[in-house]
């Protein structure tokens, strides 16, 4: 819970340097035509919206779940809405 704290004060800039540097990239998905990179940061997982779609560019948006269980029902709900 402190981590989400210290974490969501950070400017999205460097939020992001952080999760590249500390994180692990779980992988990525698509909405609405974006590429969305999912990171896991111990209990927190961070979607990133870079622009272009290209990680190596500024990121663009940054949203974050804490634990599984909450991204777990965050992703089902994604796919149900998706059909």
């Amino acid at each position: 819970m402190i981590l989400k704290f210290i974490f969501s004060k950070l400017s999205l800039e460097s939020q992001v340097k952080y999760l590249k540097r500390k994180g692990v990239a779980l992988g990525t998905r698509v909405k609405n035509g974006r590429k969305i990179y999912i990171y896991m940061l111990r209990d927190l997982f961070v979607e990133v919206i870079y622009q272009n779609d290209n990680a190596d560019q500024k990121a663009e948006k940054l949203s974050m779940l804490r634990g599984l269980k909450n991204l777990n029902e965050y992703l089902e709900n994604e796919f149900r809405t998706t059909f």
